[in-house]
């Protein structure tokens, strides 16, 4: 049986890469890729692919957002997180957004075929250096009650709505880009703001780059 497997990068070479080994497998083949994570999301849906390998950093929507959205729309889509984030915060959140695998990339190589196997049969797939060298994060992604993030006061939404503003993108592109409202857009910045104990745009800028919301940070 062959595994359909799509790619989410927002660099070419990494999915060319990733792409390369893949195709080297006789049991593998990639059938789709994408630059940023809200295309990814259209083309998932459309596609249908077994195992999707997703970075977090990319552009208009982060990966561990547009996992979340990718599960709930394809369920039998199984999606490992392909980063270099290795946080206890970002594993967490991917693994909580519905990752079932997690692959750090500078130890990927030949392990990203056995990740996807690995989920395409069900099982979690953990990058053996979280597990081998971080017994902390391992640790916190088990202990009740953890320390929450900031972002898990938002919804969603707002926090889609947070990584475009960051982004530089005015109100009206981003009503555009989601069939909402100037106005709803506003109402959703202000109140995520107000979540977040943030003032103004450059906090919130700062914020941001703080929980690597957008891509180069």
């Amino acid at each position: 049986m062959t595994i359909r497997v799509f790619l989410a990068d927002d660099h070419a070479v990494v999915r060319d890469g990733v792409r390369f080994l893949l195709e080297a497998q006789p049991d593998i083949r990639v059938v789709g890729d994408a630059g940023d994570g809200r295309t990814a999301v259209r083309l998932v849906a459309q596609l249908l692919p077994d195992v999707v390998l997703m970075d977090i950093s990319m552009p208009e929507l982060n990966g561990i957002e547009a996992t979340g959205q990718i599960r709930a729309a394809c369920p039998q889509t199984q999606v490992v997180i392909l980063s270099m984030h290795s946080t206890s915060e970002h594993i967490y959140r991917a693994l909580q957004a519905g990752a079932l695998g997690y692959l750090l990339k500078e130890s990927a190589g030949a392990e990203v075929a056995t990740a996807v196997r690995a989920v395409h049969a069900g099982r979690r797939y953990l990058s053996p250096r979280i597990i081998e060298t971080m017994p902390e994060v391992l640790a916190s992604l088990a202990a009740e009650p953890r320390a929450k993030s900031p972002l898990e006061s938002l919804s969603p939404r707002e926090r889609e709505i947070l990584q475009l503003v960051v982004e530089g993108q005015s109100s009206a592109a981003i009503a555009a880009e989601l069939a909402l409202s100037p106005k709803t857009i506003d109402t959703y910045r202000s109140r995520l703001m107000l979540k977040l104990g943030i003032g103004d745009l450059p906090a919130l800028v700062k914020f941001a780059i703080e929980h690597r919301l957008t891509p180069g940070t």
